[in-house]
């Protein structure tokens, strides 16, 4: 019986060398940091061309109103001359509209979510770090806001407050503000609990110094992740309400309205539901793929 040659022989006689464990390990860490910085870059700059679309595109080239049209050229398919995607029953072009309704998107996101890291953010933090009495009283109303459907809670607020874009806003920062205080006051109990903030408490440092300079960098980074998974949140809350028609009232262009006004071309122009609906899925996905990059970068919990 012929005895076994070693592996790395073998290897040699066959003429396919096996390539080293440090060869390996290197190219496998090389891949590794490749698909982190993809699932970084790659939503980010999803983002990025969004924004810029909806912004600056206007004012570099000139669009269609997204407000008005002329019922002359109603129902145009895409491709049409001077309507890229064409037109809805109105007349009024597809593309502006988009592009309008996504500057509403970022507005009611953001406005939404800087109202909720802003009040939130205050309530989580003084819930969390002073615990005791406070922390009861806080975290029970936050308890109370977050049981009711968030849904149903803006429908409420933006039905007393009657639709517009400013009221939209303060219709869901009622459900913005509870979620960020919950996951502030989170973050700031574990980093409560660390020596370097006993040791500055011990040595009489002011609170609101120790809150400022070591308790509220060392949260900043899961309310930035988490934010950005709010921003999808609120705007396919928006869209709920710009579809039942509390939200952005037309003839202000907006990607839930549009979706809505789309039923009642669905079988003969389908596109007019699927352009944003499609646009909109991808503007939510890009935001949780970079919360979620954000999130695994930093090593958020």
């Amino acid at each position: 019986m012929a005895a076994q040659l070693p592996d790395m022989t073998t290897a040699l006689l066959s003429g396919r060398p096996e390539p080293l464990p440090s060869m390996v390990s290197a190219r496998r860490l090389r891949n590794q940091r490749v698909a982190r910085a993809l699932r970084l870059w790659v939503p980010a700059a999803i983002l990025i061309a969004l924004f810029f679309i909806c912004f600056i595109w206007p004012y570099v080239v000139a669009i269609p109103s997204g407000t008005f049209g002329s019922i002359l050229a109603a129902q145009e398919p895409p491709f049409s001359p001077g309507h890229w995607l064409g037109t809805d029953p109105d007349g009024v072009d597809i593309f502006a509209m988009l592009v309008y309704g996504g500057q509403v998107a970022f507005e009611v996101g953001f406005s939404v979510t800087a109202i909720g890291i802003v009040i939130g953010g205050l309530i989580g933090l003084a819930a969390g770090y002073f615990g005791g009495w406070t922390d009861t009283i806080l975290s029970r109303l936050i308890d109370v806001l977050i049981a009711f459907p968030a849904l149903v809670l803006a429908l409420a607020v933006a039905e007393v407050l009657q639709p517009s874009e400013p009221h939209l806003i303060w219709a869901l920062s009622v459900f913005s503000v509870p979620a960020f205080a919950r996951v502030t006051r989170g973050s700031t109990l574990v980093v409560r609990q660390l020596p370097f903030i006993q040791a500055a408490r011990l040595s009489g440092t002011r609170n609101w110094r120790i809150i400022l300079k070591h308790v509220l960098p060392n949260v900043i980074p899961g309310i930035v992740s988490f934010s950005l998974i709010g921003v999808g949140i609120v705007v396919i809350l928006e869209g709920a309400l710009d579809f039942l028609g509390l939200g952005i009232q037309q003839p202000k262009p907006s990607w839930g309205a549009m979706i809505a006004k789309g039923q009642t071309v669905l079988t003969a122009q389908p596109e007019y539901v699927l352009i944003p609906s499609i646009v909109l899925l991808i503007f939510v996905m890009a935001l949780n793929l970079l919360g979620d990059a954000l999130r695994e970068r930093w090593g958020v919990r």
